[in-house]
């Protein structure tokens, strides 16, 4: 059976950071490309950052030089280091082994002053 679970978020001023993390069992994690995705109200779902099983990285355009993420296959567990947060970055953020179809409950990301 197969477990999303994210933690981290929380509510940030705008200019503040989180860390959230993913942690993924049921699965050989360490094979995967693993993404963290975020879905606003009222907008679809939208990759924010990918990271493949040898470690490089992708970013949407939003977050480049904000958002770094990182993986620790020794604890299935999938991070995204949040820094300079912005208003428009509110949401609730999701991690995804791709391309399986399994999502967690996501966690609650909110910027306001």
């Amino acid at each position: 059976q197969v477990q999303v679970v994210e933690s981290g978020g929380g509510l940030v001023q705008p200019g503040g950071s989180l860390r959230l993390s993913c942690t993924v069992s049921g699965i050989n994690f360490r094979i995967y490309q693993m993404g963290w995705y975020r879905q606003a109200p009222g907008k679809q779902r939208e990759l924010v950052a990918g990271i493949t099983s040898g470690g490089s990285t992708n970013y949407a355009d939003s977050v480049k030089g904000r958002f770094t993420i990182s993986r620790d296959n020794a604890r299935n567990t999938l991070y995204l280091q949040m820094n300079s947060l912005k208003l428009e970055d509110a949401a609730v953020y999701y991690c995804k082994a791709d391309p399986l179809p399994y999502w967690g409950q996501g966690t609650q990301v909110t910027v306001s002053s």
